[in-house]
């Protein structure tokens, strides 16, 4: 068993922190927080708030932010020190850098410029919450953090209907509620639904249901925190979206909206909710229906 401290390569390093119990640090991490040359960090107060818990002093070593906002402005710098031999360790707020996080853009400079690029991995609030969703977990995807406004945020949804995966995305407490309704309102009332908050933290809560009750117990118990949603994945459908399309276009040319999309979803034994959401989609590519 490998138990002795390590000395920071020269490279970009990305190292996974806690996203909750700081005792979910990696021996590894340590070793690369207290011997890296530079640590970029999203938020400098964060990390030194978990350096301070192991012990781990900078001793004239420099802490740079390296954030959404300044990223632009940062990376050439640091992009210097790694051409200079240095070693970079990059952390994101908590959890596994360039997941949802402005990092890949640095990652991407430095694969281009051929710097040596290690991984430390560790916590992922991802991971964690698609773990304990009981939601399937042979196939997901990340969707990240959904548009704040609602048009986009509908049509988002909409174009994720028919993934064959458990969707996992990032959202804020104070747009969770909205977004619950969206998902029930597009994706259908009884879609399984898991909503994850303050995972590993003193308050974790995990909420399961299908998305027309967790939409009415968020409305009216609102959460606090970091909150992560999972949508289980559709049945997959025996007729070919293209083919549902054609018929609900036939159908539109012919008939008022309210009865194409009631044939249509009778004749497919789909969601006359599903089937309403194709045909907002198709009048916005200008399909007009009949008066």
């Amino acid at each position: 068993m490998e138990s002795k401290k390590q000395n920071c390569e020269p490279g970009l390093h990305l190292v996974a922190t806690p996203i909750g119990a700081a005792r979910d640090i990696t021996l590894r991490a340590l070793d690369v927080l207290e011997t890296a040359d530079i640590i970029a960090a999203e938020d400098t107060r964060t990390i030194r708030h978990l350096m301070s818990i192991y012990g781990i002093a900078l001793n004239g070593r420099k802490l740079t932010s390296y954030h959404d906002r300044n990223g632009n402005e940062k990376r050439p710098a640091i992009m210097r020190n790694l051409a200079d031999n240095k070693s970079v360790c990059l952390v994101s707020e908590a959890g596994t850098p360039l997941i949802a996080d402005p990092g890949w853009k640095l990652v991407q400079e430095a694969t281009k410029a051929e710097i040596p690029i290690h991984v430390v991995p560790g916590a992922s609030s991802v991971v964690a919450a698609l773990l304990i969703s009981g939601m399937p977990t042979d196939k997901f995807m990340f969707v990240g953090f959904l548009p704040p406004r609602a048009k986009a945020r509908s049509n988002a949804l909409l174009s994720l209907i028919n993934v064959q995966a458990t969707l996992v995305f990032f959202e804020s407490a104070r747009r969770l509620p909205q977004t619950l309704a969206t998902i029930r309102d597009i994706m259908g009332s009884s879609r399984p639904v898991a909503v994850c908050r303050e995972i590993t933290k003193k308050f974790e809560e995990v909420w399961r249901g299908n998305a027309a009750d967790l939409a009415t117990r968020s409305a009216h118990s609102p959460l606090k925190g970091e909150i992560v949603v999972l949508v289980d994945q559709t049945e997959p459908s025996k007729i070919p979206i293209k083919i549902i399309a054609v018929d609900l276009r036939q159908a539109l040319s012919e008939m008022s909206m309210s009865d194409a999309v009631k044939v249509t979803a009778e004749t497919h034994s789909l969601n006359r909710r599903d089937v309403y959401q194709l045909a907002l989609s198709i009048l916005r590519e200008g399909h007009s229906p009949r008066e």
